[in-house]
């Protein structure tokens, strides 16, 4: 096969792996900017160009869109569905997943459990919003962040107007969750392929921290998950039309909750503490879904 990454560097550990696992299965892989192509839209004949090249022959792409250029890097993955590409998270999947507000509202659609989450667009409406959330303490997110940028643990009510009232004077758009104080500083990264979690961890915060993330300094540790937590990951992300996807799970004291899907899920942490070739599983279901064999 002829794969494509979308990934601003290919020396990303992500990206480095991806190329690694296409290559050693006998396939043919390009790492591709982007931010640096350009599209003639067209209904006849549509084209992606990059360096001056027609994009041409590709059989499937992997979209590795940052959270800062989400609005460019799926119109680029829309015009590969244009042309008839598969892709492994299309377009839409990948929008949806960015929006915070709208990855929920989907998962709550179908019964999925999630922790109590509020939005409200006035700052009048604080406490009621408050309200929701089950009170002080409670988790400020904005709608759109990323790696744990954007999240605030509030501890009082006082803590919590201030800080809601702070996003909206900024216009930034937030939702309110219930703090899960039994999580303890810790959530569970299930990484799932097409219909398996072929990988998950338990990612705990760094002292004096309540985001897990591992960019927030958080640490990595393997666990053992339960049947019914595999279950939610793998409908979480198929219910958002995700191939492949990062899905955040809280233990809660009513059972697991879904917190977040991520569209383009690291690979280096995982690996590292699993030893799992996530890489290589992500390119045997490219195989799988295109039809060709290495």
């Amino acid at each position: 096969m002829k794969i494509v990454i979308l990934s601003r560097k290919r020396d990303l550990y992500s990206t480095r792996r991806l190329v690694e696992a296409a290559e050693e299965r006998g396939h043919s892989v390009r790492v591709i900017d982007y931010l640096r192509c350009y599209m003639n839209i067209t209904s006849t004949d549509p084209k992606i160009i990059y360096g001056h090249q027609i994009l041409t022959g590709i059989d499937a792409v992997i979209p590795r869109i940052g959270a800062s250029y989400t609005f460019y890097g799926t119109a680029v993955v829309r015009q590969f569905e244009l042309m008839k590409t598969y892709v492994v998270n299309d377009s839409a999947a990948i929008a949806c997943s960015r929006d915070k507000l709208h990855c929920l509202q989907k998962l709550a659609k179908d019964n999925i459990d999630l922790p109590v989450t509020g939005c409200a667009h006035s700052t009048k409406d604080v406490a009621g919003l408050i309200e929701i959330a089950g009170g002080a303490p409670l988790v400020v997110k904005l709608l759109e962040g990323t790696q744990g940028i954007g999240v605030v643990l509030a501890e009082t009510k006082k803590a919590a107007e201030s800080v809601i009232e702070a996003f909206r004077g900024l216009d930034a758009n937030i939702i309110v969750q219930e703090f899960i104080r039994e999580a303890a500083g810790s959530d569970i990264r299930c990484f799932v392929v097409g219909d398996q979690v072929v990988a998950s961890m338990m990612r705990k915060a760094a002292e004096g921290e309540f985001r897990s993330n591992i960019h927030r300094g958080g640490s990595g540790h393997k666990v053992e998950i339960t049947e019914q937590e595999r279950s939610m990951a793998v409908r979480a992300a198929q219910l958002l039309g995700l191939g492949v996807a990062g899905v955040d799970i809280l233990r809660s004291k009513i059972g697991p909750v879904v917190m977040e899907v991520n569209s383009s899920p690291g690979l280096e942490g995982i690996e590292k503490t699993t030893d799992v070739n996530v890489a290589g599983a992500i390119i045997e279901f490219i195989e799988s879904r295109v039809g060709t064999e290495p």
